[in-house]
């Protein structure tokens, strides 16, 4: 496999998991992005610069994780390995639940697919399945990947990672409240439980399920539907500010939920509108608004729209 391209440029979106009830499985692609771009370089080396959110902590060199998926991604297809110039810009915060390191992965990946002379070598399947090598599980990745709202699953004994795209309904908007602080997913996880009552689990499965039915056709139920047992309640005394949050959405009748690992809150909102049918706002701007005023405490208020597009490269030139 050679290369056919020496300048290419990318973009992937920030993206929510879990979704409340979804864990693990379920991901909602944001209209936030990272932008990328690398050029191959006739020597060998790797040159990294960052810029926005995370340009003081990322590594600058082999060990950045859109390096480390790119290489991946060239080894993968039996495509010579070369010296890379890239730069990223950065908008997706580090840290708080909105899949930065996906959109890495991801990105990395896609900037790969596009030096190709074949990128059809690596297909959406194979991204997948790469990111997921990186990242440990699908459920920001295939929503970084393809967009919209996902469902992800590990099939067959080697768990291959599978995805498909859900119908969106266009009154769900979504708006997340980001902290400034940072929270690791291996905290965030490592305060889960190894088992959970078996009742817990049929009320999540059911409510997983309801969520499929509210973000495709059925806004409406989005409040009962993102009620969640399995990891929220787990999460508390390392988020409790987050979880204050959204309890206090969800008594105001939004929905709202954890976005990924946290802290960042998503309001699941819903679209109003007027007599004629035009978009006047949605049911959680009073309720957030009078309570950050767009941004208080360190709290930062984004209504990212959704990215129904998913992460996509292309050449330069």
């Amino acid at each position: 496999m050679r290369l056919g391209h020496h300048h290419v440029r990318a973009r992937v979106p920030a993206t929510s998991a879990n979704l409340g009830p979804g864990f693990d499985a379920l991901g909602l692609a944001l209209g936030l992005h990272d932008d990328l771009e690398v050029r191959a370089l006739g020597s060998p080396g790797v040159v990294v610069d960052v810029t926005g959110e995370g340009a003081d902590s990322v590594p600058r060199g082999e060990d950045h994780l859109v390096v480390r998926a790119l290489r991946l991604a060239l080894d993968h297809v039996g495509a010579p390995q070369t010296g890379l110039h890239l730069t990223c810009t950065n908008r997706i915060p580090h840290g708080r639940g909105l899949g930065s390191s996906a959109a890495a992965a991801v990105g990395g990946l896609l900037l790969a697919r596009a030096l190709l002379a074949d990128p059809e070598a690596l297909d959406d399947e194979t991204v997948l399945g790469l990111a997921t090598e990186l990242e440990g599980h699908p459920d920001n990745a295939a929503p970084a990947l393809l967009g919209g709202a996902t469902i992800a699953w590990l099939e067959g004994t080697g768990e291959r990672p599978r995805a498909v795209r859900l119908g969106l309904h266009p009154d769900v908007a979504p708006l997340v409240v980001v902290p400034a602080t940072e929270l690791s997913t291996r905290r965030a996880r490592g305060v889960l439980p190894a088992s959970v009552p078996h009742r817990d689990a049929a009320q999540q499965a059911g409510r997983a399920a309801l969520l499929v039915e509210a973000l495709s056709r059925r806004p409406d139920l989005l409040l009962p539907a993102t009620c969640d047992w399995l990891h929220q309640p787990y999460r508390r005394d390392v988020m409790p500010d987050s979880l204050a949050l959204v309890d206090a959405l969800r008594a105001h009748g939004v929905a709202a939920v954890v976005s990924g690992a946290g802290p960042t809150v998503l309001a699941l909102a819903r679209v109003r509108r007027d007599a004629a049918g035009t978009a006047v706002g949605t049911d959680a701007d009073g309720v957030v608004d009078d309570a950050f005023g767009g941004v208080m405490g360190g709290w930062a208020v984004l209504r990212p729209g959704l990215d129904l597009d998913g992460g996509g490269a292309w050449p330069v030139g």
